[in-house]
């Protein structure tokens, strides 16, 4: 595949920039505005930890003490509300400013699906946000969609896929980055019954664990740098275990990691497979294939990647159907869908990375 810059006259340029696509943001966090909220949505046993015994999410990562003015827009804190926990301010400063036709929440508690421990209320926590999110949000704008908050164990991760994974605005299972892999034959149920009700698997880094599975990064610019290194892990971890394989249909977003590496691990695991294939003979295909098959990248972080160099990117990708469009919403990097493409592109591609591209996998 060979994939060239239009040479685009100025008044093409113009006419790029100022077109106006559907857009899919793939990338929004809602938030609440304490863990109060959860609490109409969870049984007697589990409230008293938060009203009694203040029970609160552990912070691990120290930029994460710090509210105003280091994650978030400056514009996105609410009047006693932490950043995307308005429902007013959120559909006005995305999807009415930017002219959303769908996005895709993906929450704030992953700490209940990276909890390293007692997992029972972890559950019952992932249980509440899931209700939260329908109660307080999905049914308040059918523009936006949902992902299901999971525990880390299995057999209860399952347990809340059936419970809520027909909700029409459910459209994937939130599979928050942690320091383990869920490519692991123990998780596999889990792949299993998101696959039988037709859910995307979607996969974010947690702010509650380190990103290179040992120790935690000094500095904050450090921990966002290596971001991509915990995406690698996960998807080596779900090619070698065979879950591809065993669930060949299955979809996998991969979000907010960036995709600039994308073809140098394709290429890597390639040439690992090449030479070792004998390993895992449960794995049948290359492993660019479940690349271009089986997952999907969000745009965002965008750093200002030129025309030449995005094009080069999906040239080594081998397709253009592996970009979906993400702003980030509330974070201070938020990706404008009205300026983050360059506009040499073609129009075609603006339209399959802003819209086309999540639309088929999602469904809508």
């Amino acid at each position: 595949m060979s994939v060239q810059v239009n040479d685009l006259s100025k008044k093409e340029n113009e006419n790029n920039s100022k077109k106006t696509f559907k857009v899919i943001d793939t990338d929004v966090h809602h938030d609440v505005r304490s863990t109060h909220d959860l609490l109409p949505y969870l049984s007697d046993h589990w409230k008293r930890y938060i009203t009694d015994y203040g029970w609160k999410p552990i912070k691990t990562v120290p930029f994460n003490q710090v509210r105003k003015g280091s994650k978030y827009r400056a514009d996105t804190f609410a009047e006693n509300s932490p950043p995307g926990s308005d429902f007013d301010l959120l559909k006005k400063q995305l999807l009415d400013e930017n002219e959303i036709t769908y996005a895709v929440l993906g929450g704030w508690f992953h700490e209940a699906t990276v909890a390293n421990g007692w997992f029972e209320f972890a559950a019952a926590r992932a249980s509440a946000y899931n209700d939260y999110t329908i109660d307080k949000w999905l049914s308040k704008d059918k523009r936006l969609l949902g992902s299901i908050t999971i525990p880390r164990d299995p057999v209860e991760a399952v347990k809340e896929i059936e419970r809520v994974g027909s909700h029409p605005q459910m459209v994937q299972v939130m599979m928050s980055v942690g320091n383990f892999y869920w490519g692991e034959p123990q998780y596999h149920p889990v792949f299993e019954a998101a696959h039988r009700h037709g859910l995307v698997i979607g996969m974010h880094l947690s702010a509650d664990i380190s990103v290179s599975g040992n120790d935690y990064l000094r500095y904050y610019v450090a921990w966002r740098s290596a971001h991509p290194q915990a995406y690698m892990n996960q998807i080596i971890s779900m090619i070698t275990n065979g879950v591809f394989d065993k669930f060949p249909d299955l979809k996998v977003a991969l979000i907010e990691g960036g995709f600039e590496w994308v073809p140098f691990l394709m290429n890597r695991m390639d040439a690992a497979y090449k030479g070792l294939r004998q390993e895992t003979p449960w794995v049948k295909r290359m492993p660019s294939d479940y690349f271009r098959d089986n997952m999907r990248f969000s745009t965002q972080p965008w750093h200002d990647i030129s025309a030449k160099h995005l094009l080069n990117i999906i040239d080594m990708m081998g397709t253009e159907d592996m970009l979906m469009f993400s702003t980030d919403y509330p974070h201070w990097d938020f990706d404008s869908p009205k300026r983050t493409l360059p506009p040499q592109i073609s129009k075609d591609l603006q339209h399959k990375i802003l819209f086309e591209n999540a639309r088929d996998l999602y469904k809508l």
